[in-house]
């Protein structure tokens, strides 16, 4: 009787322990409510449309909880604005990851955001924050990763980063930070930019191997950059050193016999460098192009055939290609041969690029099975498949009005461009009648056909990550061709000139041709791509190629073609749209359907589009360079690798991986 009794009491008891813990729980997870309610209050926010009357938060939009504690918080791009005030964190103590990145917060981070001591990843880039790095973030034992980069802090480098032990990302770049960095000799840091602050003095050496970028913008020194002052030894006190201390002028003084040895020794080895670089240049220029005589042969021009962007740039065409050889087995190069008959001024040459050996020549095109690609601005496309060797695509190039000696100054200057972001051009023809440019065939077509082609059954999801590598490798040959020069532009950036490889590389084709073709050609090649400020689409800057490739960005997100923005309204272009719908509500209804099912990306995509929107600035001086686009692509692509690893790795049972 006893022991039942006693067995009543425990029950008793475990259960009234048990309620008791559910109402601590739901007392906490109501405080937790409170606060978010609290901060949605003091900073607003366009997709915050938290259900205040249901009981918990953590059905709510960006919130995650794990055993009824909110344990992260991802609001970014979502229009915060004004100052956080004390008060809030203090009450989200349990929080892991914080993300308010891309947002307009100002002032400084409120201190009681160091009671979250088990708050691993804070990202707060790109606001408005200010002051100097506050000292409560060097109490937060478990940061992982750090992104405070794009704000106004300022001040100096503060040395407590090393009591963050645990650190393995700290970005700090585009602040207005001062002073020299301090050794962080306790940190393993797997990635670090300060670039574009105050900076000054010499890069620490357990920061050596990280990339300049990580360090351009300031005042710094020393690898990756190039040497400080103290780092340059004076060679007469080495020489002095290194020397007997009782013949240091003979160490110092030569005779002049051995002085005009010296003297003539140099100067027969600078003859020989001159007759050897004379040599190798004549070799070069011997190399450099590879000609064959063509024969006048006359073969019909298809002229009106055109069918679906399949594999070469710039195509217009809305049809499907064929998949086959077309009758006219020689279509590429027909008209070449007929041009020779009518041209009266002897054989011309098909001229190829560089020096390796090629691999066909122009007899091999004429007997190559041909189709049809499209018609494009520039002119038609073909893929010519060759009995031995490769497939190449063939453009033939309409409206040129130069003369042959400014075609091959300028063509040779497009044949020059080498990067792994670029379609390269092989080969050239120059005749009176015909122009024709010889490219690497892309096998998985373009862009636009890859948005834009087969919406319906069997159609493979683009997905995130292979939508923002195809961004990241656009950028690349953009930037590549920006950095030859202040005036080198594309000027037709457009989805239907991004080709895409086996493995959806991007490669960026068609640049340096808006200098070659006549008027008659430019007027609506861009049409839904031009930057407002273009009068001339032969004359764009590096900013209005800024502007088109924020247009394209936002057809990779949206999955929507530019001048088809809206159903039934064809003046409506696509940046107007995304930012119309942006104005009345951030929400999923911007992005491609095909991108909504990956929700563990949905901030990079938020990103993405703001970097988009950025692009499409009105006004140049708005719009970022394309230098800085990558960067920014980069960034989000590490970042959401990064996160991804994150969900991975993390087990609540072993908080020793993060």
């Amino acid at each position: 009787m006893v022991a039942q009794k006693q067995t009543v009491v425990v029950v008793a008891l475990a259960l009234a322990l048990a309620l008791m813990m559910v109402m601590v729980a739901e007392a906490d997870l109501a405080s937790e409510r409170a606060a978010l309610l609290a901060l949605r209050s003091a900073v607003g926010g366009r997709t915050l449309f938290w259900n205040a009357t249901r009981e918990s938060p953590c059905t709510w939009a960006g919130v995650q909880c794990e055993h009824d504690h909110v344990v992260e918080l991802h609001l970014p791009g979502v229009a915060l604005s004004g100052e956080i005030p004390n008060g809030i964190f203090g009450n989200l103590s349990h929080l892991r990851t914080l993300s308010l990145r891309f947002n307009a917060l100002r002032g400084s981070l409120p201190s009681d955001l160091g009671s979250c001591v088990d708050l691993r990843n804070l990202y707060i880039q790109r606001n408005l924050l200010s002051g100097q790095i506050p000292s409560f973030l060097f109490h937060l034992p478990h940061l992982v990763r750090l992104n405070m980069g794009f704000n106004n802090f300022s001040g100096p480098f503060p040395t407590a980063f090393n009591n963050l032990t645990r650190l393995k990302t700290l970005f700090l770049e585009s602040n207005r930070l001062s002073g020299p960095i301090p050794e962080l000799a306790k940190l393993s840091l797997d990635q670090f930019n300060v670039s574009n602050n105050i900076l000054n003095g010499s890069v620490p050496l357990k920061l050596h191997t990280f990339p300049q970028d990580s360090f351009l913008g300031n005042s710094l020194c020393g690898k990756p950059l190039s040497l400080c002052p103290a780092d340059v030894a004076d060679p007469i006190s080495v020489d002095n050193n290194a020397g007997n201390n009782n013949n240091n002028n003979n160490h110092t003084k030569l005779s002049a016999g051995a002085i005009a040895g010296i003297v003539i020794g140099s100067v027969v080895f600078l003859l020989l460098l001159l007759f050897l670089f004379i040599f190798l240049c004549k070799g070069k220029t011997g190399k450099k192009t590879s000609a064959v005589d063509i024969a006048a042969v006359k073969i019909p021009d298809p002229e009106g055939e055109v069918v679906a962007d399949k594999g070469v740039s710039d195509v217009e065409s809305g049809g499907r290609a064929n998949g086959h050889g077309n009758g006219n087995s020689a279509v590429a190069v027909a008209a070449v041969a007929a041009a020779e008959g009518n041209g009266g001024a002897g054989a011309k040459k098909l001229v190829f690029f560089g020096n390796a050996a090629r691999a066909f020549d122009l007899e091999d095109l004429l007997r190559a099975s041909a189709e049809v690609l499209g018609k494009g601005t520039f002119g038609t496309a073909y893929k010519a498949v060759l009995e031995a060797g490769p497939v190449v695509a063939v453009k033939r190039l309409k409206d040129v009005t130069i003369s042959e000696k400014e075609f091959k100054e300028k063509i040779e200057t497009v044949g020059a461009m080498d990067h792994q972001s670029l379609v390269p051009l092989r080969a050239y023809y120059f005749s009176r009648d015909e122009k024709l440019l010889v490219y690497d065939y892309m096998p998985m077509g373009s862009l636009s056909a890859l948005l834009h082609g087969n919406k319906g059954a069997g159609r493979t999801p683009l997905n995130w990550e292979v939508r923002s590598g195809i961004a990241l490798g656009a950028a690349r040959g953009i930037e590549y061709l920006h950095s030859r020069g202040p005036n080198v532009s594309h000027g037709n950036i457009k989805s239907s000139n991004i080709l895409l490889t086996k493995s959806y590389d991007a490669r960026v084709s068609d640049f340096g041709l808006a200098h070659l073709v006549g008027p008659s050609s430019t007027p609506n090649r861009v049409a839904g791509y031009r930057a407002p400020e273009v009068t001339d689409p032969r004359k764009v800057s590096q900013k209005a190629d800024v502007y088109s490739f924020g247009v394209l960005l936002l057809e990779l997100l949206t999955g929507k073609a530019p001048t088809h923005a809206l159903l039934n309204e064809e003046g409506v272009d696509l940046p107007r749209w995304v930012q119309s719908v942006v104005r009345e509500e951030w929400t999923s209804e911007v992005f491609d359907l095909e991108l909504l099912r990956y929700q563990n990306v949905e901030e990079e995509m938020v990103q993405l589009l703001q970097l988009a929107v950025d692009c499409a600035a009105q006004y140049p001086d708005k719009r970022p360079s394309m230098s800085e686009v990558v960067r920014s692509i980069e960034e989000l692509r590490r970042s959401s690798l990064k996160e991804d690893q994150d969900q991975i790795q993390h087990d609540p049972t072993n908080d020793i991986l993060l």
